[in-house]
């Protein structure tokens, strides 16, 4: 566990010093000390105000997703689980398309701050559907409330659109996801949650790791399955909200660090706290060095993180779903 931390405190390390010299211009490592110690210029100023800002703003944002995810697959005992899946990246774009063409909201905070209500409110809205259904300690019917209400609220949001196309551009960027043109003070918003996020889930580790098995188990060591699973979704859906609120809906990623993290720790049930730490380091390692592709992969522009991430993603979704088919075949 300790060999492990470290290497991927080394890789999260180099990930970042990478980030901070790469780009459409690659920095010597004497101009990026300089600004950082606060020399003045071009180059400075390109590191301080745009790679500083995306390089942490990516950090925080991976290792939140990397947490959500583990989270909600852990308490969904469902390996395709992960923030989208219960209607969040919805939910907040919904809340930030309304926030623009309705309110006239312009500030990258009051961006945040919509995704944050949105994201928040569609968690309530699943868990309150789910509750309604009687499945509340029924993990198949909480992600079938997510996938109806992330397919409502989506439309919802087209519909905006095509009403005010004026607002189409303003969003397009944001709605693909990215760690770029973020200004620092969206780590206020950010912070605080993934700090919540991970108390938390530090704090209900011992009730995931017999969650993990099975209901009946988790009942007879006095674990009340209900409460440790609406609380432990709410608490992913709490750093959903604000890895959303600072990049806008990052996908696969959610998915993808847990099950990396997972392998890594080299077992098939490791503990959950020793999880918690990896998929954060694994997430943010992740995030930062497909943030570093999106800059030079379409040289000069810049790509979305999204589609970057599916590189990961969409082939690990696919060996997922294969194995699933593998075991019900068996």
């Amino acid at each position: 566990m300790t060999r492990l931390v470290i290497g991927l405190g080394a890789a999260l390390c180099a990930a970042v010093f990478l980030s901070l010299h790469a780009g459409l211009t690659f920095y010597s490592p004497q101009t990026v000390f300089a600004a950082l110690a606060g020399a003045e210029g071009t180059d400075a100023l390109i590191v301080t105000t745009l790679r500083l800002p995306r390089t942490l703003i990516g950090l925080f944002c991976g290792a939140a997703l990397g947490l959500s995810g583990l989270l909600m697959q852990s308490v969904t005992r469902n390996p395709l689980a992960e923030p989208g899946l219960l209607g969040l990246n919805a939910g907040a774009a919904l809340f930030v398309t309304l926030g623009i063409t309705v309110f006239g909201v312009s500030s990258l905070a009051g961006i945040g701050a919509a995704a944050i209500l949105g994201a928040l409110l569609t968690t309530a809205l699943v868990f309150f559907l789910s509750i309604s259904a009687g499945g509340a300690d029924n993990p198949a019917t909480t992600l079938l409330a997510g996938f109806t209400v992330a397919s409502l609220l989506a439309s919802f949001t087209q519909t905006l659109l095509l009403i005010d196309e004026s607002a189409l551009e303003t969003l397009l960027f944001w709605l693909s996801g990215s760690f770029a043109n973020r200004p620092l003070d969206l780590l206020l918003l950010g912070i605080p949650l993934l700090v919540a996020g991970c108390a938390g889930s530090l704090f209900l580790a011992s009730s995931l790791d017999v969650l993990r098995l099975d209901d009946a188990t988790a009942r007879s060591v006095g674990v009340n399955v209900v409460a440790a699973r609406l609380a432990a979704l709410f608490f992913a859906a709490l750093l959903a909200a604000g890895a959303v609120a600072m990049a806008g809906p990052v996908l696969f990623l959610g998915l993808a660090a847990p099950h990396i993290a997972q392998r890594l720790s080299g077992t098939n049930l490791p503990p959950t706290r020793q999880l918690i730490v990896v998929s954060m380091l694994t997430g943010a390692v992740i995030a930062i060095a497909a943030d570093i592709l999106a800059r030079i992969i379409v040289a000069p522009g810049e790509a979305p993180i999204s589609p970057v991430l599916a590189l990961v993603g969409v082939p690990l979704l696919i060996h997922l779903l294969r194995e699933r088919k593998g075991a019900a075949i068996r």
